[in-house]
């Protein structure tokens, strides 16, 4: 009898580890203070605990994961107004880490801000998500969880995508079907290619086309060949830094306006900043050349701090 009870613990045991060791270790936040409205404010706090538990329980891959390699990712919902009963119109914010080599120091995967969030949600219904459409769901329901399930996809394919070169593609492909598949409403922005050049639609279609793979090499250069030789050469690895955004300015010549270009930079400007702030004269130069040409908005702050 003992000896059954004791096989029972172990298989608990190992179950509950595997369900702990998920791809993500994100946290959610909802800030609901914008909003004047008499409903029960605790239903943010709902909302919050069920997306963190959908986000975090889920199994995004077929690998498996240690706890300490889960990617370190966070949603800020800023809940904008309150449209309709029960719909919500929030700005998200997204922002996830990855590890470097042989350092405390954790670099930006995505630092972005997705301004148009449109959702409807009732306290405590089911948080679902399915990656084929579900004829037949509200729309404005099945929206919420696939804007998560986007970003979610996309996180972990910029994190494989910085380990190996293209290993991020199935999930870029994943985020990609998400989007084929995103609720349809009139009210419902950020999955069509009509919706403007700065949207979801055209962040994956970026890192999905094939003409586009050398922003896949981008990725790999700049953490592989930059950041993981921080620890041991500091001026090897902003070589290797340069190195990938020279691809990138090469790519931004001949396709300008490229989302992907515009997403990378603002997930990088204080990173960058802070990397070449000690850097030698020349290659401060350097830095501000490329930086300055592929993100004009943020050029005065590259001068002021790297001149």
């Amino acid at each position: 009898m003992h000896k059954y009870l004791i096989i029972f613990f172990l298989f608990s045991c190992t179950f509950i580890s595997i369900v702990r060791a998920q791809e993500l270790q994100a946290k959610v936040t909802i800030n609901a203070s914008r909003v004047n409205t008499t409903i029960d404010k605790k239903i943010f706090n709902t909302l919050q605990s069920q997306l963190t538990n959908f986000l975090n329980s889920r199994k995004w891959t077929d690998d498996q994961f240690n706890p300490a390699e889960k990617i370190v990712c966070s949603f800020l919902f800023n809940i904008e107004s309150m449209p309709q009963t029960n719909v919500f119109s929030a700005s998200l914010i997204i922002q996830a880490a990855r590890p470097v080599y042989n350092t405390t120091y954790q670099a930006a995967l995505v630092n972005f801000q997705d301004p148009d969030v449109t959702f409807k949600y009732i306290e405590f219904q089911p948080i679902e998500f399915s990656d084929s459409r579900v004829q037949g769901n509200d729309p404005q329901v099945a929206n919420l969880t696939a804007v998560l399930a986007y970003y979610a996809y996309l996180i972990i394919g910029l994190d494989y995508d910085s380990f190996s070169p293209k290993a991020g593609q199935p999930y870029f492909l994943k985020a990609q079907n998400v989007v084929n598949n995103a609720p349809e409403d009139a009210s419902i922005s950020g999955w069509r290619a009509f919706d403007g050049l700065r949207n979801r639609y055209w962040l994956v279609d970026n890192l999905t086309n094939n003409a586009n793979n050398i922003l896949h090499t981008v990725i790999y250069d700049y953490y592989r060949l930059g950041l993981d030789n921080m620890y041991d050469n500091e001026q090897q690895a902003r070589a290797g830094i340069l190195q990938a955004l020279n691809l990138l300015q090469s790519f931004n010549r001949e396709h300008p306006n490229t989302m992907f270009v515009q997403f990378f930079m603002q997930t990088k400007v204080q990173e960058l900043i802070g990397l070449f702030v000690k850097a030698n004269a020349d290659d401060k130069l350097k830095a501000l050349d490329v930086f300055t040409n592929l993100d004009v908005g943020n050029a005065t702050k590259y001068k002021e701090q790297l001149q």
